[in-house]
């Protein structure tokens, strides 16, 4: 089964996902989704099957977040999904998909427990 990593090389945590998914002798679809974002349908498909909101996927420490006055309760779904698609910056990492199953790389170890290993 296809394992992909929405990457960011400059990212620790990434990085470690990404070696964490190679020890076990996979080698996934790398994704450096700040170079190729993911469109507002797949960001959507992405999040269901992390099982999460919009809001728990943004990335709340980048200047974008406040620049765009996403802590606004009032934003939604809709808006939040637009501006990680515009700012893809915004979008927590690393996302590790297997089949149907999603997990955030943070720990790393999160992963293993989507990993048919």
């Amino acid at each position: 089964m296809t394992v992909t990593i929405y990457h960011n090389p400059r990212c620790s945590k990434s990085r470690q996902t990404l070696q964490l998914i190679r020890d076990h002798d996979l080698e996934p679809t790398i994704i450096e989704y700040l170079k190729t974002p993911p469109s507002h349908s797949a960001l959507k498909q992405i999040i269901a099957l992390l099982k999460i909101s919009p809001r728990e996927l943004l990335r709340q420490k980048e200047p974008a977040y406040n620049e765009l006055k996403l802590d606004n309760p009032a934003l939604s779904d809709n808006e939040i999904l637009t501006a990680m698609v515009e700012n893809p910056i915004l979008i927590e990492r690393p996302i590790v998909i297997q089949g149907k199953k999603a997990v955030i790389g943070r720990p790393p170890e999160n992963i293993l427990e989507i990993l048919n290993v």
